[in-house]
């Protein structure tokens, strides 16, 4: 497309200049004097983990001291220039001290304030030698401004600076006649570009190392929701398979139920018609709903959905695989609801597995009990014996999560806690509401 209104196409060097001069300006220009204080830091680093109380309080105000000691020793540096007078000397040292310190509220004013303050630390010293333009106080106090708000602010930023300095090293040094790059603004631009560096390596490393962690969150979160979610598609299958057997059951007992009886009225007929006819459209209902949870390639299992009643073949698994484990059974064993029987044979399942990944060696106990009102589990294991040939395979709790989540969709109760002397212990407390109670949903938006 040709320019608006006739101008001339702006050529890359001119557009690099241009956006170079925007991004002087942002950084050194813009709010140059803004508050910016500087944060207490955390006291979480290597050295100040180990500090306890108070100390470890202060010790998050090493950031301030560290500037102060730097503005205290460019001062002292300064007061051995040779001054005018000890008036002269005492305003040479402020104006070493003045510039670090304002780093801790205003890091890019800090440094304006260092560049004003070399020519007059200049003016107040005698003679030039090979001081010029920097004398023994603003070399000091320049470096230290350059690496502080360097730390403070980013790379770009500290680039802008360190030019700067060169250009007026340059100037001041063409203006004293002879002087452009002497001794020590080589030196002082070696020293700080040095500085200059390791601190934007450091940056680089802390970014990315934050960078990291948050993925590593990310990453956390997401593999724990997904597992969330897969257990919930597992679960809903499951609910899937129990309640629509127990619908087609109902639905073939109402059709076959008028020819059990000889002679039925026509009002026992209609009912059993009207109960199969409503038991098929709740059979159609449901499998519409909680059938799209099912995977393409997944099928329903041929055998019968495990239940309490095969737990003694579960131990038995466990045993082979090397867990030492007992079953007790409290109280008056009877039938379940199959998907609290289901649940409870799961979570027991998880618990020993878990057992066997995390604890091997130890030995497991499961207590089963039969109370008024629900069905009670306990699975505890023992300490990792030391020392151990097998070694615990990690995890990321994912197994606490599904057992979790089995609970709460059926309104259940559960804690897994660590035992004191080692181990880990899981309780939990399955409802089952009595004849007369209604059984709460759990085809809802869990399924």
């Amino acid at each position: 497309m040709p320019p608006v209104g006739g101008a001339k196409p702006r050529s890359p060097e001119f557009r690099l200049a241009a956006d170079a001069l925007r991004g002087l300006r942002q950084d050194l220009f813009h709010d140059a004097f803004a508050y910016r204080p500087l944060p207490r830091s955390t006291a979480e680093g290597p050295l100040t983990r180990r500090l306890k109380g108070r100390a470890r309080e202060n010790a998050a105000w090493s950031p301030h001291a560290l500037i102060v000691a730097a503005g205290l020793l460019a001062m002292f540096v300064a007061t051995n220039d040779e001054a005018r007078g000890a008036g002269s000397n005492l305003i040479l040292g402020l104006l070493a001290l003045a510039p670090v310190l304002l780093t801790m509220v205003r890091p890019v004013g800090a440094f304006w304030l260092s560049m004003a303050a070399t020519p007059v630390a200049t003016a107040l010293a005698t003679g030039f030698d090979d001081e010029w333009p920097w004398r023994n106080g603003s070399f000091a106090c320049h470096l230290f401004v350059l690496t502080i708000v360097a730390i403070r602010t980013r790379p770009r930023t500290a680039a802008w600076m360190w030019t700067l300095t060169a250009v007026y090293g340059f100037i001041a040094g063409n203006v004293a006649g002879g002087h452009a790059f002497g001794s020590d603004t080589a030196q002082l631009l070696f020293f700080s570009a040095f500085a200059l560096l390791g601190v934007a390596v450091w940056q680089i490393r802390r970014e990315a190392r934050q960078e990291v962690t948050a993925q590593q969150t990310v990453t956390a979160h997401e593999r724990s929701r997904r597992t969330l979610l897969e257990e919930r598609t597992t679960i809903a299958r499951e609910l899937h398979d129990v309640v629509a057997h127990h619908m087609s059951v109902v639905a073939i007992q109402a059709e076959a139920a008028p020819y059990r009886v000889e002679n039925p009225p026509p009002e026992l007929e209609r009912a059993f018609v009207t109960i199969r006819e409503n038991a098929v459209a709740a059979l159609t209902e449901l499998r519409r709903v909680l059938g799209v949870v099912r995977a393409e390639d997944y099928e329903a299992p041929d055998a019968p959905q495990p239940t309490l009643a095969d737990m003694d073949g579960l131990l038995a698994n466990v045993r082979d695989a090397g867990l030492s484990v007992d079953k007790a059974v409290t109280g008056a064993v009877r039938e379940l609801p199959q998907g609290v029987e289901l649940s409870a044979y799961r979570i027991v399942q998880e618990a020993l597995s878990n057992t066997l990944r995390h604890a091997p060696g130890a030995s497991a106990r499961v207590e089963i009990g039969y109370v008024l009102g629900g069905l009670g589990l306990r699975i505890v294991n023992g300490p990792m014996p030391e020392p151990s040939l097998v070694k615990p395979s990690p995890g990321a709790g994912h197994g606490i999560t599904g057992m979790r989540e089995r609970v709460s969709m059926l309104n259940g109760e559960m804690t897994a806690v660590p035992v004191e002397g080692g181990g880990y212990e899981v309780t939990v407390f399955l409802p089952v509401p009595s004849a007369s109670e209604p059984v709460p949903s759990t085809s809802g938006g869990d399924a």
